[in-house]
């Protein structure tokens, strides 16, 4: 039962009689053999450690306590609870707890009682029951709940809430003759209000049942991770605390089981933190037995409102019970008593999901742009009305052509705007949730930008709204007036107007720019009516320009950088190599002591242009490729590398074998440094003028080398195009194979039609396999930066099918090790279709289905397409055009 202000969630769950959504917990602690449970009754190791049969003559005060209020829950009930004898007192073994009509002129319209546990009996895991027989009539609201003792997470919800059994206007009949009997049982926990979550189910009771009618059993069995609900025994409802995936880098990235969470503030940082474990359902709670009259929930479902005539008589909530056992075989977490069925730990069955928000992914530092909206809609964004009932519609204006048209009805409240989260999507939608990593931009200039024009203001006075959210309702900036744009001007009914935000204004509202999901323009809550207004040009974007990058020497001489001899009086020269370094520089030092290298000072004949490597600090670094053709006549010689600044102001000096193998004569050899560990060693990265490869001083007579590949850059903006992968198309991409995992046969390459060239091509004998294209040892790929629209995508052609007509094809694809892997039906790819004989086919999967499913995308190291293991002999396929990438 809640405590808090109205929910809505709960509102909307009630009136569509419907499970409200769920938690859960981790599925690998719960080892119980479904086959040899009787899930009809308790496990015997179920010990009773605190009861109340009320078969005495009056409450036991020692074990519960009166809560004494007018305060209507938090959720605008009617009635004042007391401690009246009428309202709650034991009669023929039962406590009755009665609401009825309070006299005129009370500070309520109907008296009831709230009992509790609080510090009188207070548990941590168990198994929690009662026996009863609930009130009826349209306004009754009777609960069976529990609440955290010392709120040590924080105000409700953040401590959690356990609600064992809920039920409103029990018997009330609807227009078509059907009359309310459910019952619901319910978790609250995570943000503070009004972001707070719930999740949980509805029952019915069997044969028709009414609750209001007889006696029935009702208990939650909770232990460490999981809760479990029951009707006279029978499990209806489970769930979980949520199940983290991981990557191969041991990073967050998403959810194997979307249960609850906890939101909390560290103790020791203060840091307000999410929390994908135990918490807040691992701390001791106490019991609550209460029987409201009205509120948000029961008001506003079924017949509405209260029925008076219902409760002029009173109406009883009668408990014959309530009892709580401790599970004796692990009373520290509760486990090993399990009272479990099949199905109890399936989202097809009783186990509910719950509402804890994605683990942002962390970011790929690859800065790019968003249109969300520009003449057409993203793939993965919609127009969307949070509340208002409206359909967000694509019209045509005059002045800027296609736009997204906006309309609210009422002053009841909503809000509009774009979205890509997954619970805004309506069913025949098909993209993909895709939220969007804008912290890259941050740098460079980046923005939210978009044009609007109100075609009609609201009825009221309002004031116009940005609401930014990122991370599944995390982090947002609140509500930001239009008026605080660049352009500082507030909506002029009939002008098309541009508004601009900086991501950095919008983190500083509390903005989570790594994961922003849902975009919002709208005039404050319930000051709406009548608004008409048109919205185009959504885009976050940055400055982006190409990555700032230097090359010394690549396959010839830079004017900006020339090669220099410092001191030696030598001219280097420009000296082909073999066929694939070309061009390379080469230097030789003679009996004079010399450095040597590339300079871009005006005074060695450069253009005088330093290179400024600041914004590519964190990600950059220097490399070279490297030949000594001939050794310096100096075996104790150290090969270096120097590295000064704005005129020699700042410079380092560390020897090659920090950043590669010692060189070796006649052998190719690479050099990479860091510029976060030059800058760490005192270079200043802002004015780069000079890059020396060198033996020691005084060292280096006799010495003759060449230097190819040499450049300033970062190499994660420049794999940004190297975050798709053409793993097959004519042949097989280095570093990988085609591959018989298990068969024993070597695939070919095969020549077929004018359209495909040179394909590969599995044949499948006795001997059971699976077939596909493995990466080498120690290779894998990372789609981690295409996540929110790539694809893995390939072209089949079934030559011969298998021997077993009743063959399901397959496709696999897995991480490095196994640690992580997908199959699916070739029939569930985008298009849907099975192989058809000599037909080439294209079956697509996306990356973001893929990860949902569990596949960890940033080490992807084999992809295989097959028939159902032990059904595949006799069949020969063809595969090309094999691609991880986006569309």
């Amino acid at each position: 039962m809640n405590i808090e202000t109205t929910r809505i969630t709960r509102l909307l769950a009630a009136i569509s009689l419907a499970s409200l959504a769920g938690c859960g917990g981790d599925a690998a602690t719960t080892n119980t053999n479904t086959e040899v449970v009787n899930s009809s009754e308790p496990v015997s190791d179920w010990r009773m450690v605190w009861n109340d049969e009320f078969d005495g003559t009056s409450i036991d005060t020692n074990k519960w306590n009166f809560e004494l209020n007018c305060a209507g829950g938090g959720n605008n009930e009617k009635q004042c609870y007391t401690d009246n004898e009428e309202n709650a007192f034991i009669k023929d073994g039962m406590l009755n707890i009665v609401a009825l009509p309070a006299e005129e002129g009370a500070a309520k319209p109907y008296t009831s009682a709230r009992l509790n546990t609080r510090y009188n009996a207070d548990f941590t895991y168990g198994r929690f029951e009662m026996r009863a027989k609930l009130p009826s009539g349209q306004g009754s609201w009777p609960a069976f709940w529990m609440m955290p003792t010392d709120e040590e997470y924080g105000t409700w919800p953040r401590s959690g809430e356990i609600d064992i059994l809920e039920a409103v206007n029990l018997k009330v009949a609807a227009e078509d003759g059907t009359i309310e009997s459910y019952v619901h049982g319910t978790l609250h926990y995570g943000r503070e209000w009004p972001n707070n979550s719930s999740s949980g189910k509805a029952y019915l009771l069997p044969e028709d049942m009414n609750p209001a009618d007889d006696f029935h059993t009702y208990a939650v069995e909770w232990q460490e991770g999981e809760i479990r609900w029951y009707v006279d025994d029978y499990l209806y409802a489970t769930q979980r605390r949520s199940e983290v995936r991981y990557n191969s880098k041991d990073e967050a990235v998403g959810l194997k089981h979307k249960g609850w969470f906890a939101e909390y503030f560290e103790q020791g940082s203060g840091e307000l933190t999410t929390h994908w474990d135990n918490a807040p359902f691992d701390k001791d709670f106490y019991l609550i037995l209460n029987h409201a009259v009205g509120g948000d929930w029961p008001e506003n479902v079924n017949n509405l409102g209260i029925d008076a005539d219902a409760f002029a008589q009173g109406q009883s909530f009668e408990i014959d019970y309530v009892r709580v056992y401790e599970c004796a075989s692990d009373p520290s977490t509760g486990k090993g008593c399990e009272t479990v069925r099949p199905g109890y730990d399936s989202l097809d069955d009783a186990l509910v999901e719950g509402a804890a928000p994605v683990p942002t992914p962390p970011s790929d530092g690859v800065a790019r742009n968003l249109d969300v909206f520009n003449g057409s809609l993203d793939a993965n964004w919609i127009a969307w009305d949070c509340c208002g009932g409206t359909v967000p519609e694509v019209i045509t204006d005059a002045d800027k052509g296609d736009a997204v048209k906006f309309n609210i009805n009422d002053n009841n409240g909503t809000v509009l705007g774009f979205s890509t989260r997954g619970g805004h999507f309506p069913d025949d939608f098909t993209g993909t949730s895709s939220p969007f990593d804008a912290s890259p931009l941050l740098e460079l200039n980046g923005r939210l930008t978009f044009d609007m024009k109100v075609v009609t203001p609201p009825t009221s006075d309002t004031t116009w709204i940005l609401k930014a959210e990122a991370g599944d309702g995390g982090p947002n900036t609140g509500d930001v007036p239009l008026s605080e744009s660049n352009e500082g001007v507030t909506p002029v009914t009939g002008q098309w107007q541009t508004y601009t935000f900086p991501l950095s204004l919008l983190q500083e509202k509390g903005l989570d720019l790594s994961a922003i999901d849902v975009l919002m323009v709208f005039p404050a809550w319930q000051t709406g009516e009548g608004a008409e207004y048109l919205i185009t040009n959504v885009a976050i974007e940055g400055d982006l320009g190409a990555s700032p990058e230097v090359v010394l020497f690549d396959n010839g001489q830079s004017l900006d950088w020339p090669m220099w001899d410092c001191c030696g009086g030598s001219t280097p020269v420009e000296a082909l190599d073999d066929e694939e370094h070309g061009l390379t520089a080469e230097f030789s030092i003679g009996e004079a002591p010399t450095v040597m290298g590339f300079n871009t000072r005006t005074s060695a004949g450069g253009s005088g242009t330093p290179f400024d490597a600041t914004s590519i600090l964190e990600n950059g670094v220097l490399q070279f490729e490297l030949k000594v053709m001939s050794n310096p006549n100096n075996p104790d010689s150290t090969w270096l590398m120097k590295i000064e600044s704005n005129e020699g102001d700042s410079a380092v000096e560390l020897p090659l074998t920090d950043a590669g193998d010692a060189p070796v004569a006649g052998e190719w050899k690479t050099y990479t440094y860091t510029l976060a560990d030059l800058a760490g060693a005192g270079l200043d990265v802002s004015a780069i003028d000079v890059v020396m490869i060198f033996p020691a001083w005084g060292t280096g007579e006799g010495a003759v080398y060449r230097v190819d590949n040499a450049k300033i850059y970062d190499p994660s903006a420049a794999s940004t195009a190297g975050s798709e992968i053409t793993i097959f198309q004519d042949t097989a991409a280095e570093q990988w194979s085609i591959w018989d995992c298990c068969g024993g046969s070597t695939p070919t390459e095969e020549t077929d039609d004018s359209d495909h060239g040179t394909v590969a091509e599995f044949v499948i004998g006795s001997a059971p396999t699976v077939m596909g294209f493995l990466a080498d040892e120690g290779v894998s790929f990372d789609a981690s930066s295409i996540l929110a629209n790539g694809v893995v995508q390939f072209e089949m052609k079934m030559v011969t099918p298998p021997n077993a007509t009743d063959a399901q094809w397959l496709f696999k694809i897995e991480s490095t090790g196994a640690a992580s892997a997908v199959e699916l039906p070739l029939a569930e790819s985008v298009e849907g279709q099975v192989p058809v004989i000599g037909q080439w086919q294209t079956y697509t999967f996306t990356l973001q289905s893929l990860f949902d499913a569990g596949l960890d995308i940033s080490d992807i190291n084999v992809l295989m397409v097959f028939p159902a293991w032990s059904t595949g002999e006799g069949a020969v396929y063809r595969i090309d055009n094999v691609i991880i990438a986006n569309p």
